[in-house]
């Protein structure tokens, strides 16, 4: 693994994978919508689409241009901690995938005219985002479980909001939030270190900033609150949430193997059960999240209306079992080939192996190598997966319905 510091304060991080012709490179900024208050919430996102509407060096068709003649894949996303500015190319369009990610963080211009249309982009996409009842039911279930903290607010932020933000609060916000010693570029694949060495020096080397110093909080997630959104649709989506751990705990592969177990797999026991037994399901599953300072574990179940209350039943009667009678030992070891197999081939992917080099650099200060995760994966014992199982799914979960009569579920809720 491969390390640069510059005396700016930015740092990068690389694995190098020769076998391959290809190289993924992440420039990672400590900001997304957890760093908003709520009069700022949404600001994040709408700067990560802004940035690729025109720089200092480049107009919004130069850009197009540019990342098509680059090939590969240019793309970026805000989450409620960290935003990301990737592209995947060929070994030898490394030098211009770089120095095109970096015009994007560092020199936006946020033209009025191009803000405008931008703006009407977001607004779509929240729109489109409330189209989809399975959003609708997970952010919902994410502001039961963290409120009116930072980790409840939505990475896309109120329509109304996102209408109203002017050019001059997005630049505040970004001076103020953007800066090297708050970014991490990762790479993976085939590249030269001494290379990369000196393309960081060359493209971020002059970066300066004067933003606002970042202090991680921790967010412990609610217990028993329930929310409900009546809309017109067919199924009944419900959710179920449990506090979970947050993002570089050490407890997190004995809960990724109980998740295996519980509903994150075809042979899961949600799955067999509501889905293959009942034929109440066609989505069924489980799964954890998690961040800085923060983490939940839910489930979630597309259902027809007239088989809600029966399905939620089942879902906290495995629930029940599983915390209460641990998994079996066949089940632990199918569970544990699963992690094995899923990461190893997650190894076979630079853009996976970057995006994953990236972030724990950036949030936790440090990277595993694979053969460190894998011993992780195989110290875990059936006693971990139990004791994490009693201390996640012993809380009184949260639940969020969306759909035809979703109130009936919220009423008297323990």
């Amino acid at each position: 693994m491969d390390f640069w510091k510059l005396p700016n304060g930015l740092t990068a991080v690389g694995e190098q994978m020769p076998a391959i012709r290809t190289v993924s490179v992440g420039v990672w900024n400590h900001v997304g919508a957890m760093m908003e208050t709520p009069e700022e919430n949404g600001m994040s996102h709408l700067i990560e689409h802004m940035v690729f509407k025109g720089t200092r060096t480049r107009s919004t068709r130069q850009l197009a241009e540019e990342m098509d003649r680059v090939g590969g894949n240019v793309n970026a996303f805000t989450a409620r901690d960290t935003t990301c500015y990737h592209a995947t190319v060929i070994d030898e369009d490394l030098p211009q995938a770089l120095e095109l990610l970096s015009d994007l963080t560092l020199n936006p211009v946020f033209d009025p005219e191009e803000l405008e249309k931008e703006r009407g982009v977001v607004l779509d996409e929240i729109a489109m985002a409330e189209d989809d009842p399975e959003d609708v039911v997970s952010e919902l279930l994410n502001s039961a479980q963290f409120g009116r903290t930072p980790v409840g607010m939505p990475v896309l932020g109120p329509a109304a909001q996102v209408a109203a933000y002017s050019r001059e609060a997005l630049m505040g916000y970004r001076l103020r939030h953007y800066a090297p010693e708050r970014c991490v570029v990762s790479l993976a694949g085939h590249y030269d270190p001494a290379q990369v060495e000196e393309l960081l020096h060359r493209v971020f080397g002059s970066w300066r900033s004067e933003a606002l110093r970042h202090t991680p909080a921790a967010f412990r997630a609610a217990q028993g609150v329930a929310l409900a959104r009546e809309k017109d649709t067919e199924q009944l989506h419900l959710s179920l949430g449990y506090p979970g751990l947050p993002y570089g705990d050490d407890r997190s592969i004995a809960l990724s193997l109980m998740n295996t177990v519980l509903g994150g797999a075809m042979s899961s026991r949600l799955f067999q059960r509501i889905r293959e037994e009942l034929g109440m399901a066609y989505s069924v599953y489980s799964y954890a999240g998690g961040g800085e300072g923060f983490g939940s574990f839910s489930l979630y179940a597309g259902v027809a209306p007239k088989n809600g209350r029966r399905v939620l039943d089942e879902m906290r009667q495995q629930v029940r079992l599983i915390r209460d009678e641990g998994v079996t030992e066949e089940e632990f070891s199918q569970a544990r080939h699963q992690l094995r197999i899923s990461f190893l081939m997650g190894l076979e992917s630079s853009s996976a192996r970057m995006m994953s080099l990236g972030r724990s650099q950036l949030l936790l200060g440090w990277c595993r190598t694979p053969d460190e995760v894998l011993r992780r994966v195989d110290a875990v014992t059936m006693a971990d997966v139990a004791a994490i199982s009693r201390e996640v799914l012993g809380a009184r979960p949260c639940l969020a319905a969306v759909g035809p009569e979703a109130e009936r579920y919220r009423e008297g809720w323990q």
